[in-house]
């Protein structure tokens, strides 16, 4: 009997599908990686992109400050950006696809809500997927990669020109900036952080702050994006880079001078 009895149970563990079997785990890391790093980072990226409103040396000292990392930035993308990123489009693909289950009892906005996280998930993953092709040096094997960190903003500026790619920018911006919003909502939902009606209100009025916040810096990197002057951006890049060359010189020399002992002080 006792035999059967843990055959019967082994059977109705495997006939479990593995995402559901460890929903709990899932969900959990699934929510934190959308939140941090890929939401931390989008809300970086945002705002840097939004510095070009202060103009071209603004936004190419960011770019500047990020690729000073040298040869540790991919290291730091991949792991802190790219792997976390594409799991959470995973497990999110997963859900779609109905793998795992809805988890909790919506009202009808709720499931709006619930519907829109989805689409926005999966209009962001395929816009993220193009914006590194379009501009990231990834690209370049597949014939992208136009973004030079040494001329930020003027390479942007010519890539985001033409309408139609202002205008997908701006869907994909926008699906990417309410995903993060809602996610945090939802975030609150699976961690246990919002448990009344009034806590949720809360935090959905947390969650619109957060998304019209995100949603203007998206939206004025962009328009800022298109209204840099390009031959102007190439022209203040090219003193930058040139001041850069200057103060590298300048350390390199220090560096190589070796001070010499006065053998005269003893006699």
């Amino acid at each position: 009997m006792h035999q059967v009895s843990s055959s019967s149970q082994s059977a109705d563990a495997g006939g479990v599908p593995f995402l559901e079997r460890h929903q709990f785990l899932i969900y959990r890391l699934f929510s934190l990686a959308g939140l941090v790093p890929v939401g931390a980072f989008l809300v970086v990226h945002l705002l840097t992109n939004a510095s070009v409103l202060g103009g071209p040396e603004v936004f190419q000292s960011r770019v500047d400050m990020i690729h000073s990392l040298g040869p540790l930035l991919p290291v730091v993308e991949w792991a802190f950006i790219f792997l976390p990123m594409l799991f959470h489009a995973a497990v999110g693909m997963a859900i779609i696809a109905g793998g795992l289950p809805n988890v909790g009892s919506y009202t009808y906005s709720g499931n709006i809500r619930y519907t829109l996280q989805r689409v926005t998930g999966m209009i962001a993953f395929a816009f993220i997927l193009w914006h590194i092709w379009q501009l990231h040096a990834m690209g370049k094997p597949l014939g992208g990669g136009a973004f030079d960190p040494h001329h930020a903003a003027s390479t942007a500026a010519t890539a985001l020109r033409p309408m139609l790619v202002a205008v997908l920018y701006a869907i994909g911006v926008l699906s990417a900036v309410y995903h993060l919003a809602n996610g945090l909502w939802s975030l609150g939902v699976t961690w246990g952080i919002w448990t009344s009606p009034a806590a949720m209100r809360r935090a959905s009025w947390l969650s619109v702050a957060v998304g019209v916040a995100l949603g203007s810096a998206g939206l004025g990197g962009l328009a800022g994006m298109r209204m840099v002057d390009v031959e102007e951006a190439k022209q203040v890049e090219e003193r930058m880079a040139e001041a850069r060359e200057m103060l590298s010189g300048k350390a390199a020399a220090q560096a190589a001078v070796v001070p010499v002992e006065d053998g005269s002080q003893g006699e």
